[in-house]
């Protein structure tokens, strides 16, 4: 089917949410939604689903053009123990907004994870990251830094439970990382994607 068919089959869809009921709460929320549905060839279906939600984030990865180096991160995640594969993943330096717009929340995250002042920062996208069944959405961002502007050692709030360790690379050797599963971050791959296909590293 041409890109236009399908366009007008899936507008004939309707999709309502009639009933949210929270679950569980803790660190974030989990809901279960009763969903309406209308489907593109008329039925009319009533959807569960289950969503989890914890607040909106922002991304940013660090750039020194001149050397072509970045600044990344490793600390564990849950998400990927309890999956079953290696808990401690490398990602770009990330945080919740907590309220701030997104663009201070980076700025505030590589001061606390990478001990980093960056320059030149500059949004990229805001994406959802698993939009089936969490509700999170993240703001990418590029920045600059150099030798000078690295002002402490980094690691994160241990108050916050946070044992991140910093790590700097030549940008080649990253990107090379997504292809050998060393980075299997989303985050982290369309920033250094990003970079790739801007020309941003030198």
């Amino acid at each position: 089917m041409a890109w236009g068919g399908l366009a007008r089959a899936m507008n004939k869809s309707q999709f309502r949410i009639t009933k949210t009921e929270i679950t569980a709460k803790g660190w974030s929320s989990l809901s279960k939604l009763t969903v309406d549905a209308i489907m593109s060839d008329g039925r009319k279906v009533e959807l569960k689903r289950e969503v989890a939600d914890h607040g909106h984030g922002a991304s940013i990865l660090a750039v020194d053009p001149k050397r072509g180096t970045c600044l990344l991160v490793r600390q564990w995640r849950a998400g990927a123990a309890f999956n079953g594969d290696d808990g401690f993943l490398i990602e770009a330096c990330a945080g919740l907004l907590d309220a701030d717009h997104p663009e201070d929340c980076v700025r505030r995250e590589a001061l606390e994870e990478l001990g980093t002042q960056l320059k030149d920062i500059r949004h990229v996208c805001d994406c959802y990251s698993s939009p089936g069944a969490v509700s999170e959405k993240l703001s990418l961002f590029v920045g600059s830094y150099s030798l000078a502007d690295r002002i402490n050692a980094g690691g994160g709030l241990l108050e916050e439970g946070e044992d991140i360790e910093v790590l700097e690379m030549p940008i080649d050797v990253a990107y090379d990382m997504i292809a050998s599963g060393g980075i299997i971050d989303a985050k982290t791959i369309i920033l250094l994607q990003h970079v790739k296909l801007q020309n941003l590293q030198n």
